[in-house]
């Protein structure tokens, strides 16, 4: 495999699974915003932020991989069978083929033709009564999936963590906040062009979650440091 090919089957495959990494991002980006905002807002310890940021983190992506790696496969499975029945249809009652044609606009020779074409091949007859039904492809690999899952998640969470490994704590609090609110403006527009929805709602509601995300870490983080403080 040359290198072209194997970044052309790498761009397919970005391009293929972008909701799945917009929405690992986001997922990555609140939850550990929340998480990372709810333990500097109690300790001084920037080596006490950075552990708990980075085990959640990585627990996150992890699990977010096997959710999606699931996902994938029960819809795979679950087309499979639906082409199946839909193939297992088509060859007990062969009749009915024309009549699904001209529903669809052929004309009565057209579907006549067509029908008497593939009747005697029951792959070819239940592969066009599938297309007929307009049924769904399959998704991509189960394994292509939930990679990109990790990926796009485990990059989006290191934002906030980061610059509590080069700056002292006071500075990171405000540099992760800035940073994290940054990536999730971005993320809303990837969210918005992706579902075709318009940009300032879709930005405004990825800005509030992921804002809503770091004021509850904040009030629990410190409910629970007054809660168990001699």
């Amino acid at each position: 495999m040359t290198i072209a090919s194997t970044i052309k089957r790498l761009h397919t495959s970005l391009l293929n699974s972008a909701g799945t990494i917009v929405f690992g991002m986001e997922d990555g980006t609140v939850s550990i915003f929340g998480l990372i905002f709810g333990v500097a807002a109690t300790t001084t310890s920037a080596k006490t932020v950075l552990i708990a940021g980075a085990s959640g983190a990585v627990a996150a992506a992890v699990s977010m991989m096997a959710g999606a790696y699931l996902d994938v496969e029960t819809t795979r499975d679950e087309i499979k069978a639906n082409h199946a029945l839909l193939q297992a249809d088509a060859a007990r009652t062969p009749a009915s083929l024309p009549a699904r044609l001209a529903t669809a606009g052929l004309t009565p020779q057209q579907s006549a033709a067509l029908a008497a074409a593939v009747q005697h091949d029951r792959q070819a007859l239940g592969g066009l009564i599938v297309a007929l039904q307009g049924a769904p492809d399959a998704p991509s690999s189960p394994w292509e999936q939930a990679l990109w899952m990790l990926f796009a998640d485990f990059l989006a969470a290191a934002v906030p963590i980061l610059p509590f490994v080069f700056v002292p704590i006071a500075q990171a609090r405000i540099i992760s906040g800035v940073v994290t609110t940054a990536l999730l403006v971005a993320l809303g527009v990837g969210r918005a062009r992706i579902a075709k929805r318009g940009i300032a709602r879709t930005v405004s509601e990825t800005v509030l979650i992921g804002m809503t995300a770091a004021l509850a870490g904040v009030v629990i983080g410190v409910l629970i440091d007054r809660g168990f403080s001699p």
